[in-house]
């Protein structure tokens, strides 16, 4: 159990927030009260109160930048996105689970025989929702939706997209230390600090050495982490001076040995394939390669759930990589399967929280299935609206701007949009196989789409922005486009 540290901590951070935003530029605050609170802050340890959602390590940062966005500095967030799908997709988030929660109102009974007698007797039960969880829920998915709609207008430019990489090299740089240690030693900080251990600790043993994990969910979260750091370190290389230049090689050099310390086949295989592509191609084959794979991660769990992925091939392959690793992907495999068929019961709202989505022992009320993907997840608890809509917030930013690039000259394109949309690309591929979205994502999803409707919309944000979609401005922040286009 958390001790009392870490509830300090989380009581604490509003405090942080505050000095954060009153001593560094709006851009920055925002930036460090979001990732230095998923990085610092303790996992699993939360305050559960009444009528509203879990105040966490993800929850209680957003809200602080919002609110202090909003009411502090007097700096408001438009909460509606300006482009029409976006819009849709937004209301479609928020409004959307209503639905669920109308078409869950019986509970789950879990019964048992009696040994002596034929007798059904009460062992478990889950509740139905209620109408009063309308509210919680809406207010849920409004916190999730924070980071989003910050970034979307303050992290939108393209100084303010170098700040965003700068900020995740620098969180990596920093928690490097941590995670060596852990790596040579064995993890322990957030037992040391905290005072309890956040998983499974057979999970962060492998390859004869061990998994960092520091103050994060899971060992995969921080390779994650890590690989996307690395990433933005090769973007800030490839734009940096002569001088510079050099310095940030070292800086991905280091990240990718952290990397490898990591011990994670996925996020490796993401530092390998994307950090040359962000270092040396092309913007448009930056923003092609992002819109494709977010298209990927889109489409796989609708040929999942029609039974058109061969998994059993795909097993097969990785165990001429790696036994372990294939035995790991078969296990979500046949996980998802079961999920699916779970989630095919009610497959339009889902099934709501409480882990009434997840396989349950007729008797006990044991969970049997662990879901790993987080399209899985939202699969089941919020049905193909749910899904849609959280996906579809989180790819349509890479659709709009390629769309956008089409139109815009190379010299006017911002050279730290491609790398983010790449960064994001990457988050929704991870997403199929684990639950690695976190507000870090949802900024880096609001920043693409902010800066595609500057392109689209041109003085989109050059006016004080009206509270719902801030469009009344007068001229234009993009330079009038080119024949040579991004795209």
């Amino acid at each position: 159990m958390p001790n009392a540290v870490a509830y300090m901590m989380l009581l604490a951070w509003p405090l942080v927030s505050l000095v954060l935003f009153r001593r560094l530029p709006l851009e920055r605050a925002i930036l460090w009260c979001i990732i230095a609170g998923y990085l610092l802050l303790p996992p699993v340890a939360e305050f559960d109160l009444p009528l509203v959602p879990d105040m966490d390590k993800f929850a209680i940062p957003s809200i602080m930048a919002f609110g202090l966005c909003t009411f502090m500095l007097r700096r408001p967030v438009p909460l509606l996105p300006r482009h029409p799908a976006a819009l849709v997709l937004v209301l479609l988030f928020v409004f959307g689970v209503i639905p669920t929660v109308l078409t869950n109102g019986e509970p789950m009974l879990f019964h048992k025989i009696a040994n002596a007698d034929p007798i059904l007797i009460l062992n478990h039960q889950l509740p139905g929702l209620r109408w009063r969880d309308v509210g919680s829920v809406m207010i849920n998915q409004v916190i999730v939706l924070m980071p989003f709609l910050i970034a979307r207008r303050y992290l939108s430019t393209p100084e303010a997209h170098r700040d965003l990489l700068l900020a995740l090299v620098l969180g990596a740089l920093a928690y490097s230390i941590p995670a060596l240690f852990e790596i040579r030693f064995s993890p322990q900080t957030n037992v040391w600090v905290y005072g309890f251990f956040q998983h499974d600790f057979s999970q962060m043993i492998r390859m004869g050495g061990y998994r960092p994990i520091v103050f994060l969910p899971h060992a995969l979260w921080l390779a994650f982490f890590v690989a996307t750091a690395l990433m933005a370190a090769a973007a800030l290389a490839r734009t940096a001076t002569a001088e510079r230049r050099w310095r940030l090689g070292l800086v991905c050099g280091y990240l990718f040995l952290l990397l490898i310390g990591c011990k994670s086949l996925a996020s490796l295989a993401y530092g390998l394939v994307f950090t040359p592509v962000v270092a040396f191609a092309p913007l448009r084959w930056q923003l092609r390669m992002a819109l494709v794979l977010g298209l990927i991660a889109v489409i796989y769990p609708m040929l999942r759930n029609a039974g058109l992925i061969p998994t059993d091939d795909v097993v097969a392959y990785f165990e001429t990589i790696s036994v372990d690793r294939a035995h790991s992907l078969g296990f979500r495999f046949d996980n998802e399967a079961q999920l699916l068929a779970r989630a095919a019961e009610k497959p339009w709202f889902g099934w709501g929280g409480w882990g009434r989505n997840l396989i349950l022992h007729e008797e006990s009320g044991e969970i049997l299935s662990i879901p790993d993907g987080r399209w899985i997840i939202v699969f089941g608890t919020f049905g193909w609206l749910g899904y849609i809509a959280e996906m579809g917030l989180l790819a349509l930013p890479l659709v709009l701007l390629a769309w956008a690039a089409r139109k815009t000259s190379v010299q006017s394109f911002s050279p730290y949009a491609a790398p983010i949309a790449l960064i994001l690309a990457a988050t929704l591929v991870d997403m199929l196989l684990n639950a690695t979205l976190i507000p870090v994502t949802w900024m880096c999803a609001g920043a693409v789409l902010g800066y595609a409707e500057r392109l689209i919309y041109p003085g989109l944000f050059r006016e004080r922005p009206a509270l719902f979609g801030g469009i009344q401005a007068m001229s234009s922040e993009t330079s009038a486009p080119t024949k040579r286009s991004v795209i």
